[in-house]
């Protein structure tokens, strides 16, 4: 990635937060700032959040370079959510008294949601990066915006992979949780009407034993662990794999887990071939392939489909900015008038049927795996 010689600004070394991660920073009147919400910390998926916070820190970077926004320089303010709702609504009211001009990232999607609720009350736009539930919000707003498909367009996509690969006789293996409850719920109404089934283990209740019993009992093809990582989804994958009963039986892990390193060295051979969505068209932009690059060796591996999205909801904020200003009801009304070139295509935001915020309709949905063979590649199984 270019070098900040022409543009260098200044970083500010006061007031600073354990997870303000300062890019290229002013003082404060000095930049425009945009809060970052990422789990940084357990509970959260923390390599997620990494993933998400570097594309985010990638972006400023090029856009600072680029001369910032109409010469003044973007500052990033991190606020670590650790997949806690409470905790991110906190982080937004403390991030609107700083004075952001809007929101950006977060990953999970019950804590993305407590955030929108807070933002969209506090009338500070949110651009979601990650957060795939359909009912992001309580209400209809034209404050909150996401890049990511929604939960009941991935998952479909996902269900028409499973139910083409003859895979029609479905478990569930799900810890209690609304994401993992919308994405039940979405595969029996979608699975069901086309001769599938759906049944619900207790991914909390069971022992991954019973699990296998359970499994072999009821002679489905397809088991789901909708479970958090590394426990239970782990010791559930290793002992469906060696249960001899399960040995024609697919495992999917459809949230996403396999998509990062943390899968493959705590599973090792036993992670490969478990299909997951990944949101990345078949090729990247050139700008893309060159983010890639950076992403690489920011984060020091392969940068995940999550680093992408990171590093598009800044493109597009920034183009926002730059053609409407910084008043954060300017930035609300803007969300539809605005276009930007992504890693992943031409981002333009809208009205998508059965959705309360503005949305990406073009996000690219993809079913992939580990390949057996060489668990360090990845598939591409299914596109949707």
């Amino acid at each position: 990635m270019a070098g900040m010689a022409e543009h260098e600004f200044p970083t500010r070394r006061d007031d600073m937060h354990p997870y303000d991660r300062a890019l290229p920073l002013g003082d404060p009147g000095e930049s425009v700032r945009i809060g970052a919400l990422a789990p940084l910390t357990r509970p959260g998926w923390v390599q997620a959040g990494r993933h998400l916070l570097a594309g985010l820190e990638a972006a400023v970077r090029d856009v600072n370079d680029g001369g910032g926004i109409a010469g003044t320089p973007l500052e990033l303010v991190v606020r670590d959510t650790a997949a806690d709702p409470r905790r991110a609504e906190a982080a937004v009211e403390e991030l609107a008294r700083l004075g952001v001009t809007a929101l950006a990232g977060e990953y999970h999607s019950v804590v993305a949601r407590a955030a929108a609720t807070r933002a969209d009350a506090l009338g500070l736009p949110f651009l979601c990066s990650s957060a795939v539930l359909d009912a992001l919000t309580d209400r209809p707003t034209d404050r909150v915006a996401r890049l990511c498909p929604p939960q009941s367009r991935g998952w479909q996509a996902y269900a028409d992979f499973l139910l083409g690969a003859g895979r029609d006789r479905i478990a569930v293996a799900a810890e209690p949780s609304l994401y993992w409850a919308s994405g039940t719920r979405l595969l029996r109404e979608y699975v069901t009407p086309r001769g599938g089934s759906v049944v619900e283990l207790d991914a909390r209740a069971l022992s991954p034993a019973s699990v296998c019993d359970a499994l072999a009992d009821q002679r489905v093809t397809a088991l789901l662990v909708l479970a958090g990582l590394p426990d239970p989804a782990v010791p559930i994958v290793r002992s469906v794999r060696r249960d001899r009963r399960l040995a024609e039986l697919m495992i999917g892990a459809p949230a996403g887990q396999p998509e990062f390193a943390e899968w493959a060295a705590l599973l090792g051979p036993d992670g490969a071939g478990i299909p997951f969505l990944r949101y990345l068209p078949e090729r990247l932009t050139p700008l893309g392939e060159r983010v890639e690059a950076a992403l690489r060796e920011q984060v020091a591996e392969a940068p995940s489909f999550v680093a992408f999205e990171g590093y598009d909801t800044v493109a597009l904020l920034a183009e926002v900015l730059r053609a409407h200003g910084t008043d954060r009801s300017r930035i609300a009304a803007a969300w539809p008038r605005t276009a930007a070139d992504g890693t992943r295509g031409r981002i333009r935001l809208s009205r998508v049927p059965g959705s309360d915020v503005w949305q990406w309709a073009g996000a690219p949905v993809q079913v992939v795996d580990r390949d057996p063979r060489h668990p360090d590649r990845l598939r591409v199984l299914h596109t949707g």
